[in-house]
């Protein structure tokens, strides 16, 4: 947690986001920023699918695409849509602590009983199909994950303002993570 940047007021915003719709977001979440009537997404935000998560923002302000971990490599046609049609120019992606997507090896047992008894499917159907899916859904490190999809989006859409930020879910904050 050393790489997190607390955001608490204006000076704790970098210039390069301060008059756009990141800087607003970090105002709204994390200053109680009174809200102002939108008519169409500012923004696109990928976040993860985490239930314990909850942005304080109005309506309209953004796309919200919740993907396990932040990890976007699956919905780039969605991307690509809200920059193209919805005429978005900036990017968040939000990563939290104690992501269930870290570390998928460990829960391998857990995934396939889950599969099994839940949703009836056989031994070798369930397993099958975390060899299949767990290599592009595991993340690794929270922290590092955001900051290295935050690096492929920007190569993706050079035009488009990519920022990289974490929310804690104890005390339901968002975070600016230092690039190096």
């Amino acid at each position: 947690m050393k790489r997190l940047i607390p955001v608490n007021n204006e000076e704790n915003i970098p210039s390069i986001y301060l008059d756009s719709p990141i800087g607003d977001l970090l105002r709204y979440h994390n200053m109680g920023k009174p809200y102002e009537s939108y008519a169409q997404a500012k923004i696109l935000i990928g976040m993860c699918m985490d239930s314990r998560k909850h942005l304080i923002i109005p309506d309209n302000f953004a796309y919200i695409i919740r993907s396990g971990g932040a990890n976007l490599r699956q919905s780039e046609f969605r991307v690509s849509y809200a920059i193209a049609v919805g005429d978005v120019r900036c990017i968040v992606l939000i990563g939290h602590n104690n992501c269930g997507m870290v570390n998928l090896q460990a829960r391998k047992e857990d995934f396939i009983n889950g599969l099994m008894e839940k949703a009836g499917w056989s031994r070798d159907h369930a397993e099958s199909h975390f060899i299949r899916y767990e290599p592009e859904n595991e993340i690794r490190n929270e922290v590092d994950f955001i900051l290295i999809e935050a690096k492929r989006l920007r190569m993706a859409y050079p035009k488009i303002v990519v920022a990289p930020m974490f929310y804690v879910v104890e005390d339901n904050r968002l975070y600016l993570i230092k690039e190096e």
